[in-house]
This record gives C-alpha cells, structure tokens and sequence, in this order.
C-alpha cells in the first residue's frame, strides 16, 4: 500500500504526517493457471443478462435489499456520503492504553514528518510524558475509522481499531473449575516455557519452505515434504502436565 498524507488535528494546531505501513505483506504470491496450457487465467467482469464483458465505466453500486432487487448508488453519491473529514486525523480524546483491550487493535501506521516540524516532535514528546494515546477519527481508503496515536521510539504510531458490533469475543466463560494440583502443574510449564519478545528470532517457517520449494524446482531437484508430528489426544491431563515439565 502505498504512504497517504494526512494531518492530526489537534486543538487548534494542524500537524502534516504521511502515514506510512508498518507491516510488509512478504507471502510468496502464486497465480491461477490453466491445467491444460499452463496459461494464466484472466477474470473478467460479465453481466449474465445482457451477455457482455462490462467495462468498469458502465458499473454501479448495488445493495440488495431483497432477492434480485438492488438499490443503485453512484460513485458521486457514496462521495458525497463521506464524512467531513476526509483527510484528517481527528483527535477527540485522551486515554490511557491499558483501557483498550488489545483484540481491538486492526493495523499500524508509521506517521512520518515530511521535514522537520517542531509541532509535530512536540506532540510527540506530549504523548510520551503524558503515558496517555490520543483517541481520533479519520477516514482512511474510503473507510471510516477510529484508531489511536501513541508514542513509539521518537515517533508517533498510529493503530486502526475495530468498532464494538465487529468484535466476536463471545461471553465470559468462568464455569470449568481446576482443582489446584492441575493449577500449580500448569503455572510451573508456563515459567519454565518464560523467555523474552526477541521478533528478530521469529521467521515465517512456511514461507521459507516455499522459496525453498521454487529454488527446488528452477533447478530440477524434487520438493521435500515437511516432516509431520502426529499429535496424540490429551486424555489425562495430569500426565499431560507431568510429561511436558520433565521435557
């Protein structure tokens, strides 16, 4: 995706940022092809009625309000529908971080100061002293969102959120109980298991056998099948909890 330029509104004061991805999407990417010939399938968009390919001028917006029946939208309509500010990051709030529950987080933005703006590190230091994120507005690729901006490392970052009627956290499930031998077991593996977040260690395991698989096949050699542990049904959990501390 590529960097959108924006600006915080912040008070009074209006701070240009570019908002730049923090995450790369580095999946190996595979196209469709014909059996047959090995072709790359093209798609198309066809209209079944009229028996046509359909140019993208000549579309609309549909909403089916009932089988077959479609309320038509224009692209100028759903612009018009765009809240007032498109463009700009709106902050309507300061909050403190711990109050967000993190399965609320959606992406991460990098906000970049094209030149040196004294505005800008000055909120930047403001969010840092003040331990709180600024909750804000804006619209980004023709959706609306809420999201937040925090201090990270000198700079500023800013996280989309998922509204409330997204989220599937089903209910609160406290009714199993654990006898407090199976509980002292269980705490006891996960202290032994207890490290550090180090996320240059970390490596997209299946991603690399893929490019393995391609640099395999561009020189004739055969793919090799990545080797399996059968995983066995925990029936006793005490047993499961014993074997695991003495591994």
């Amino acid at each position: 995706m590529a960097n959108v330029r924006s600006n915080i509104s912040f008070g009074l004061v209006n701070i240009p940022v570019l908002l730049q991805p923090v995450v790369k999407n580095n999946d190996v990417s595979f196209h469709q092809l014909h059996k047959k010939c090995l072709n790359r399938i093209r798609y198309v968009k066809y209209c079944p009625h009229c028996k046509v390919n359909v140019k993208e001028a000549d579309l609309l917006k549909g909403y089916q309000y009932e089988k077959e029946e479609y309320l038509e939208f224009t692209k100028k309509e759903l612009q018009d529908l765009k809240p007032e500010n498109e463009g700009e990051i709106e902050i309507v709030s300061f909050v403190p971080l711990k109050e967000i529950e993190p399965s609320y987080f959606e992406k991460n933005y990098l906000l970049k100061t094209e030149k040196k703006s004294k505005a800008y590190h000055l909120f930047c230091e403001a969010l840092k002293k003040s331990n709180l994120v600024g909750l804000c507005k804006t619209v980004l690729h023709n959706k609306f969102f809420y999201g937040i901006l925090r201090y990270f490392e000198g700079s500023i970052l800013f996280t989309t959120l998922y509204f409330e009627e997204e989220m599937n956290l089903g209910e609160k499930n406290n009714t199993v109980k654990v006898n407090t031998k199976e509980l002292s077991l269980a705490c006891q593996l996960i202290e032994s298991l207890k490290g550090h977040f180090e996320p240059e260690k970390y490596h997209d395991e299946y991603q690399e056998k893929i490019e393995q698989a391609i640099t395999d096949k561009l020189h004739g050699r055969k793919v090799k099948k990545a080797k399996k542990t059968p995983r066995k049904e925990v029936t006793d959990l005490m047993k499961a909890l014993e074997k695991s501390l003495k591994k």
